[in-house]
């Protein structure tokens, strides 16, 4: 195992036991320490222990709750590529990113710089959203599109790795 502040630029592995520990945070993220020392017939310090390196190395980033976004209003799901003038990307990135409506933004490979996925309580406020984007004097080009349905959405999901 690796033991860094600098978790960024290392794969930091798991063992069984830490599988089990973020399934159940994944399962119910208010669970307590107890109530998984149960589940897995281990001490509750052996918990402690085990969350605390999950969270210090980076595993663990933050704990979150998933909100229902229809349910405060934001029924409108879009996915936006946007591309921006060379060399400024990082910094447009640096600023989208904290919009109210921007979910996540990626950075990315064909003809758009980035992609955000946003969510809007309706068409206006999206409109709003993309003329403000193209008022910005690096940003060259929108491309926006409407979820109609959403299949799956789980970007917490650690299924892949457990």
């Amino acid at each position: 195992m690796y033991y860094s502040n600098d978790y960024e630029n290392l794969e930091f592995s798991v063992d069984e036991i830490d599988r089990k520990i973020i399934n159940l945070f994944q399962e119910d993220g208010r669970m307590s320490y107890r109530k998984i020392a149960k589940e897995l017939d281990i001490s509750i310090g052996t918990v402690h222990n085990r969350i605390d390196k999950l969270t210090k190395n980076g595993v663990i980033k933050k704990f979150t709750p998933v909100i229902d976004h229809r349910k405060l209003g934001y029924a409108l799901t879009t996915v936006i590529g946007v591309r921006v003038k060379g060399g400024v990307l990082k910094n447009w990135e640096d600023r989208t990113a904290y919009h109210k409506n921007v979910l996540c933004v990626y950075d990315v490979t064909g003809e758009f710089d980035a992609i955000l996925i946003a969510r809007f309580k309706d068409t206006e406020e999206l409109d709003q959203f993309v003329k403000g984007l193209l008022k910005e004097p690096d940003v060259q080009r929108t491309y926006t599109q409407t979820v109609l349905n959403i299949v799956k959405e789980d970007l917490n999901s650690g299924d892949m790795f457990i």
